[in-house]
């Protein structure tokens, strides 16, 4: 039997508290974190991840105090990340509740990381987070960026993908950084190139608009499903989302 496709809410988290924006600008707040794992803990989400959007180190200690309460509130796996540059930051996450880490920058600037996480935590804890946009300056025509998007690293993020796919990753999470917040459905087109330089469970994030969103990504063979703007506004349910899978035949946990 297939495993059935993962919907994921996200929770973007500065200063404790949720925010959303588009490409990662104008962020609003959304809610108190906690009320809002525990809404979709209830709803029937598959997994919960929480990332941490603040740069500051009073962020740094909000966030761990949203994971140590938001992991006593909800019973489904929880991924938390941002900002992680060490190992012992991917302990302190794991101490405060969480059951997977999500590294970003810092796998690209030092994948050596991803070895040490790996090798202590094994693969099933690591979860690494690209945010991807397109560009004319790199072969594939993806680069990874930084700084949510807003800087391009030169990095060719097919390649890199490619390159780095076997240092103990247990999923990639997939952030199209052109699709972010828009609503106007996940980047299919960079989905399919990721899974042709990769055998790595992928999770798709960034443009869900509505129900059709979803099903077509799932079918493009996605594993899991990431998204916020759609959640967070109650314009669609994780159930509307997955009977709507269902009914086209897709392995769902309903």
């Amino acid at each position: 039997m297939s495993l059935s496709i993962r919907v994921i809410p996200c929770l973007d988290v500065r200063n404790g508290r949720v925010v959303k924006g588009i490409n990662f600008q104008g962020l609003r707040d959304i809610g108190d974190p906690v009320e809002l794992a525990t809404k979709y803990n209830s709803d029937g989400a598959d997994e919960l991840t929480c990332l941490d959007v603040s740069a500051s180190v009073e962020g740094r200690a909000a966030i761990l105090e949203v994971v140590e309460r938001t992991a006593e509130c909800i019973f489904i796996p929880l991924t938390v990340g941002g900002g992680v540059r060490t190992l012992k930051d991917v302990s302190d996450f794991l101490r405060a509740g969480a059951d997977k880490v999500s590294i970003g920058s810092a796998a690209t600037s030092n994948p050596g990381l991803l070895d040490e996480v790996s090798s202590v935590y094994g693969d099933q804890v690591l979860v690494v987070s690209l945010d991807i946009k397109r560009s004319k300056e790199v072969p594939s025509g993806f680069t990874l960026t930084s700084h949510g998007g807003a800087r391009e690293t030169g990095i060719d993020a097919l390649r890199w993908i490619a390159n780095n796919q076997s240092r103990g990753i247990g999923e990639l999470l997939i952030n199209s950084m052109d699709s972010d917040g828009t609503r106007v459905g996940f980047d299919i087109e960079l989905f399919e190139k990721v899974q042709e330089v990769s055998g790595l469970p992928l999770i798709i994030s960034g443009g869900a608009g509505t129900v059709e969103d979803f099903v077509a990504a799932a079918k493009a063979g996605a594993n899991a499903l990431l998204a916020a703007s759609v959640f967070h506004s109650g314009e669609i349910t994780i159930q509307e989302v997955k009977i709507a899978m269902r009914d086209q035949g897709l392995q769902v946990r309903l």
